[in-house]
């Protein structure tokens, strides 16, 4: 069993209020939630206006698929034009 984690810090550009904030970030986490078979949540920085991080992950019994899965939903991300990846730390575990 291989378990992927991925952790994304993101950049959120003209957002002025908090509420803002949570719109986009719940598209971001539902369109990933919609489209792949990953657990995923806003994981900190959840007061700061303009900066975000989320983690997911994803079971599977290949490491490759598991990686594949973790840079289609990265990808799916960047896509959206909703923020911006500053940061990004994946991490596969072999059980």
């Amino acid at each position: 069993m291989v378990v992927g984690v991925c952790r994304l810090r993101l950049a959120l550009h003209g957002v002025f209020s908090l509420k803002e904030k949570r719109g986009i970030m719940k598209r971001i986490i539902a369109r990933a939630r919609n489209s792949f078979p990953v657990a995923i949540a806003e994981v900190a920085e959840n007061d700061q206006l303009r900066s975000a991080a989320i983690g997911f992950s994803v079971v599977g019994n290949d490491g490759a698929y598991v990686n594949s899965v973790l840079d289609k939903v990265i990808d799916c991300i960047e896509d959206l034009y909703l923020a911006e990846i500053i940061d990004q730390h994946i991490e596969l575990i072999s059980l």
